[in-house]
């Protein structure tokens, strides 16, 4: 097999929100079938994000340099050589980051790197992930440069894909999250329903302003499942680290004392971990979208927490309108919708099963064209010789 050479830019093996990790790890998975059916063995390096905590990195991928603004400027960089041993390189942007809501430095990044790739006269592609908005008008024309330039754009949903197409893009490629095929380990069922909820920290301290009152809500949903009731409760986080208002994890502490029925899950090193846990429960409540998706791609009945649009309108897309939308649901129906959903989970699975399908019909289509962008590079068409390794 002959060997290719890939770069990942912005994605974040062991990131402490893991569905930053779930992308990079699923995408990673499946540029690698696509460049095996091609008769090409990948070997990855990550670029721009550092690679975090103690996780553990697929065995092909190598953690790259950190790129430093300054560095790229005068044209000199341990980022800018690992860009030239690239064959193509891939940007999943961390699902959201391009766009410049977060920040002028932030859009420099990712930005500068971008525009890194394309200077080395290497093959960019945007996987897909969310592209825009972006509100400054100079911002806005650096992107639209960057999107016009790329070998490929794609996005994972239909407001990105009008987005990048009034940004001057000829055919950005709509597809689905690519979080939707990470691997995991199917976790066998327990006896008694388990019910496993997330308690976002984002929410829980108003980092986001929504309609709903998130804390009541949580509550009022844990406090439907007692100690003697039908199910056995498990609470977990998706977002690690032990500070900071984004953090999951001091909620498990808080709330188990106050609903000591419920068992706190394993803090999770990856994104595989968790979605191996959640394959064997029964039912899910989330405001963390990937780990709505993690729950729903291993076939498990799932009520997201939806506080933007990206969220509802990703569930929408695949036949699922089983969600609590907080930006315009009362306290009332958000949890009578949640706790009727749970009573009635065995239909909630055969819709699971259905936006299934069109996820993976979704993903196929990504395949395919992963499979194409890979055949047109010179190593893809380059004959084996006869030393090079099987």
């Amino acid at each position: 097999m002959r060997p290719l050479h890939v770069g990942l830019l912005w994605h974040a093996f062991g990131h402490p929100n893991l569905g930053v990790d779930a992308l990079a790890r699923a995408n990673a998975a499946l540029i690698g079938e696509a460049a095996a059916s091609l008769g090409l063995r990948p070997t990855f390096v990550t670029l721009g994000s550092a690679a975090s905590g103690n996780a553990p990195m697929p065995a092909d991928v190598t953690a790259g340099p950190h790129p430093s603004i300054r560095e790229l400027a005068l044209g000199r960089s341990r980022f800018l050589e690992a860009i030239r041993r690239c064959d193509i390189v891939f940007d999943i942007g961390e699902g959201d980051s391009f766009t410049d809501l977060y920040g002028a430095r932030r859009f420099a990044y990712q930005a500068a790197t971008k525009f890194a790739v394309l200077a080395a006269g290497v093959p960019l592609v945007l996987s897909p992930q969310t592209i825009g908005p972006f509100t400054a008008p100079h911002h806005r024309a650096i992107a639209a440069s960057l999107l016009r330039r790329s070998h490929g754009v794609h996005v994972r949903d239909g407001l990105s894909r009008d987005y990048a197409a009034s940004l001057g893009v000829a055919s950005p490629a709509e597809f689905t999250d690519t979080a939707f095929a990470l691997p995991y380990r199917q976790a066998e069922r327990g006896r008694r329903p388990r019910v496993a909820v997330n308690v976002s920290g984002l929410l829980w301290n108003r980092s986001v302003a929504t309609r709903l009152d998130y804390r009541a809500f949580t509550c009022a949903v844990l406090d439907a499942f007692t100690p003697t009731s039908d199910a056995d409760l498990y609470l977990f986080a998706h977002v690690n680290g032990a500070s900071g208002a984004d953090t999951d994890v001091p909620l498990l502490g808080e709330l188990s004392r106050r609903y000591p029925q419920a068992r706190i899950a394993p803090l999770f090193a990856t994104s595989q971990d968790a979605k191996s846990f959640l394959s064997g429960v029964d039912f899910v409540v989330t405001a963390r979208m990937h780990a709505a998706i993690a729950a729903f791609s291993s076939g498990v009945p799932v009520v997201p927490v939806a506080y933007s649009r990206k969220v509802n309108g990703l569930f929408a897309s695949l036949g699922y309108d089983c969600y609590v939308d907080a930006q315009s649901d009362d306290l009332a129906s958000a949890v009578g919708r949640t706790l009727e959903a749970y009573r009635h989970r065995a239909e909630r699975a055969g819709q699971v099963a259905a936006g299934r399908a069109v996820a993976a019909r979704r993903l196929d289509a990504y395949r395919s064209e992963l499979t194409r962008l890979l055949a047109v590079l010179p190593v893809a068409q380059r004959r084996s010789r006869p030393h090079d390794p099987a």
